[in-house]
């Protein structure tokens, strides 16, 4: 288990690293396997050390053992675990052949062969693991009907045979747990002599996804150490499953779940689980008749990671709880709310845009609630920057995503101004998962836009849109030169593309997004509310944390600083316009102040022709002032993406009188003082912007 945080970068992370009094608590991952599914166990392994989990808990099917493929999968898969990790196997899962029913939950037709095959299983691969655990929740009759063998007499024999003779053959022995906990059962299990030969109790428990009256942990484990002490018996007790489902998107209560459960006074816990059920299965309830049970994993079915797992990878596990925004509520704060309070939200507030502008917001005296589901790497970062800055009385921090309505609404109903920049910002995710991207950016936002109708009183909102909304300009025709496209418009040279371009949507990230912008247009007109968009270029500045799919400039100066190579898609002659953070902030500003002014509008914002650059242009730049031949990667274009792009934001300075004040010099100095704190630097900011000014 990891005893310290892998990130130090920040003395304010340094507290997270202190040793706990709990730690020598063993806590394990729950991952079952289909047969041959070869490389789902090497992510598997690769995710747990990932995370420093070193106990890993997986069924072991009687009924697949049997199958063709059955005896050279565990011959491959056993070994292969118990290389890198302490495996529990949970043996279950009647052949059908031999169940009194035909199905893997019945109970067999003769309780000893459940022995027989614990005796080929452990002579075979017993070398590869400890413990074996008998049965999986067998109060539940999904996994084991009950009904079939109504006063447990199959059962009983069966763990109690299985139980002796795993003991004989030298392995602990741990008794499938209880789902739901009933002590009752227990009880009944200890009056028939199953536990004579039982090591360690399991019990499971899922608070907030199945159990709705949910005792707390430690009391649910005092409810059976009394019955273990009336019968004078021994045994470790485990919670051998625990878990929360994020169907309702809600990440950050699996992340205050994991925290109860590992805290609790149980000797092993394992988490189900490390991923979300595949959508295209059935579960052993049926095909998707309960949606909570496809999303229990710390990573959804794609293998992108969730909130908690994202934590495990940063933070000692011991450690979690000690984070400001992962708790339920700051006490300070929730006391000093009231139901009159007005904050400004702001969607995505911890993200590159929100923080920065949420910075610009408590500076002014305003209260703020940062709603994010901290869905893109390092914005917890950002987050705990804001509040080591800023009163934390001021600062309302909702981790939460905005297609949960109900925590939307709630945040609504106290806000006197919205700035919704949360979304799906990436081309190349809405073209790998479309899906994904429509959900977010279009659902998100009407969830957004329902709430401010509902609400009592309907706060103005500012909504981020891209300026995608103009697809690719396959209309304007271009010159080229050795470093640029060039417009051959005259009017478009001079002053870039202006709102009077019509709109294209192309990638289902411009589709989603230039839908929901509509629609924000649309409940200005159709519903009164106060409204505006703005069409972004290329923002940059402090605390971006650039990919390749978003926020170039700073992907660029970080690969340059860490002497990575650049991956470019096309030639790299594509222009756009920049656009430092704070001008941006400013204009939000401005555009609030004129929200009676504006309503309605959508506006072109960036950094215009002064603020122009191309990506080889950044690049040359880089490799003069380094001296040294920066690797490039040519890729193809990406599907809509747009050769040149200039903002002409003439109609906002008209408009409200903004215009860029930060030069693209003084711009990129800034960003890349800052990113020389979170990087070492292999090249001086003086020298780089000397380069620019040149």
């Amino acid at each position: 288990m990891k005893t310290m945080r892998k990130n130090n970068n920040s003395t304010n992370n340094k507290k997270y690293s202190r040793k706990r009094p709990d730690e020598s608590k063993e806590i394990g991952i729950l991952q079952w396997f289909h047969l041959g599914e070869y490389e789902k166990v090497e992510q598997t392994l690769n995710d747990l050390k990932t995370i420093g989990i070193k106990h890993l808990r997986t069924g072991i099917s009687w009924a697949d053992y049997y199958t063709k493929e059955g005896e050279a999968w565990y011959d491959w898969l056993l070994p292969r675990l118990s290389k890198e990790v302490e495996i529990l196997p949970c043996f279950l899962y009647t052949p059908p052949s031999i169940g009194i029913a035909h199905k893997t939950s019945s109970p067999p037709k003769g309780p000893k062969r459940f022995a027989d095959f614990m005796d080929i299983f452990i002579n075979r691969y017993g070398e590869h693991f400890e413990w074996v655990e008998l049965w999986n929740e067998p109060n539940n009759r999904s996994e084991y009907d009950y009904t079939l063998d109504s006063n447990w007499d199959i059962f009983c024999e069966m763990i109690i045979c299985a139980a002796y003779w795993s003991k004989h053959l030298g392995k602990k022995v741990a008794l499938g747990g209880m789902s739901p906990i009933d002590v009752n059962w227990l009880d009944f299990m200890a009056q028939r002599n199953v536990l004579e030969n039982v090591d360690a109790v399991g019990i499971h428990g899922f608070p907030g996804s199945f159990d709705s009256h949910f005792r707390n942990w430690n009391d649910q484990i005092e409810s059976v150490q009394k019955v273990l002490d009336d019968h004078n018996l021994q045994p470790e007790i485990w919670i051998t499953e625990a878990g929360f489902s994020t169907w309702q998107y809600d990440e950050k209560q699996q992340l205050q779940e994991f925290i109860k459960v590992i805290n609790s006074s149980a000797t092993r816990v394992y988490w189900y689980s490390l991923y979300d059920l595949c959508p295209s299965r059935s579960t052993v309830d049926g095909f998707h008749l309960d949606e909570r049970e496809y999303h229990f994993g710390l990573k959804d079915y794609k293998g992108k990671p969730k909130l908690l797992y994202r934590m495990m990878e940063s933070f000692d596990l011991h450690s979690l709880k000690d984070i400001d925004w992962c708790k339920s509520s700051n006490p300070a704060a929730k006391k000093a709310r009231k139901s009159t309070d007005k904050y400004v939200l702001v969607t995505g507030g911890a993200g590159f845009i929100g923080v920065n502008l949420a910075n610009h917001l408590l500076n002014l005296g305003h209260k703020v609630i940062v709603y994010d589901n901290l869905s893109r790497p390092g914005v917890e970062k950002n987050l705990e920057w804001l509040l080591s800055e800023h009163d934390s009385k001021s600062i309302w921090v909702e981790i939460a995503d905005i297609r949960n309505y109900f925590n939307l609404k709630k945040a609504v109903d106290h806000a006197c101004m919205i700035f919704h920049l949360a979304g799906q910002v990436a081309v190349t995710t809405s073209l790998e998962d479309p899906s994904f991207d429509f959900d977010v950016n279009i659902r998100g936002t009407f969830n957004v836009l329902e709430a401010i109708r509902e609400s009592a009183h309907q706060p103005p909102i500012i909504f981020t849109s891209t300026n995608k909304v103009y697809g690719s300009l396959h209309d304007v025709a271009f010159d080229q030169s050795d470093f640029r496209y060039v417009p051959r418009d005259r009017d478009i040279q001079k002053y870039g593309i202006s709102e009077s371009q019509p709109l294209d949507f192309h990638s289902p990230y411009g589709s989603s997004k230039g839908s929901a912008e509509q629609y924000v247009l649309d409940y200005a007109r159709s519903f009164d509310l106060k409204a505006v968009v703005f069409r972004m270029s290329c923002i940059y500045g402090p605390h971006q944390f650039g990919t390749e799919d978003q926020g170039w400039v700073a992907h660029f100066l970080i690969n340059a600083i860490k002497e990575e190579m650049i991956h470019i898609y096309g030639d790299g002659k594509q222009v756009r316009d920049i656009l430092f953070i704070d001008d941006l902030v400013k204009a939000f500003q401005l555009a609030w102040e004129n929200i009676e002014k504006i309503n309605g509008e959508a506006f072109n914002i960036g950094g215009g022709l002064d603020n122009s650059i191309s990506l080889l242009e950044l690049v040359h730049l880089i490799e003069i002032k380094k001296d040294v031949k920066v690797d490039l990667q040519f890729d193809k274009v990406r599907t809509g993406d747009q050769v040149y792009y200039i903002s002409d934001y003439r109609k906002l300075k008209k408009a409200v009188g903004w215009s860029p004040s930060v030069t693209m010099s003084e711009g990129i100095d800034r960003l890349y003082r800052w990113l020389q704190k979170q990087h070492k630097p292999n090249i001086t900011i003086q020298q780089l912007t000397n380069g620019i000014a040149s």
